[in-house]
């Protein structure tokens, strides 16, 4: 996939609202693959980030909540207090 793929916009209802969010595709589909993974919706998982995002962003929060879970994948157990 191309570093120069545009964000896409999809819906999302966070309590029963909707919201449109923007990302690119490579973080769409693994924050649906997080959600299968937790078994969640994909709708409940984003209502959880939106809850505890503060003054960011709903787009920057699901980009940094998809970074995080991969860096702690990728880390070695011994490095995940750091």
């Amino acid at each position: 996939m191309s570093a120069q793929t545009r964000p896409e916009k999809h819906s999302l209802t966070l309590r029963g609202h909707r919201s449109s969010v923007s990302l690119e595709p490579l973080f769409w589909q693994e924050f649906r693959r997080l959600a299968r993974e937790r078994g969640q919706p994909l709708n409940a998982l984003a209502a959880e980030i939106d809850a505890s995002r503060g003054d960011v962003g709903l787009a920057s929060a699901i980009r940094v909540f998809v970074l995080e879970q991969a860096l702690s994948r990728a880390a070695p157990p011994d490095q995940m207090a750091e």
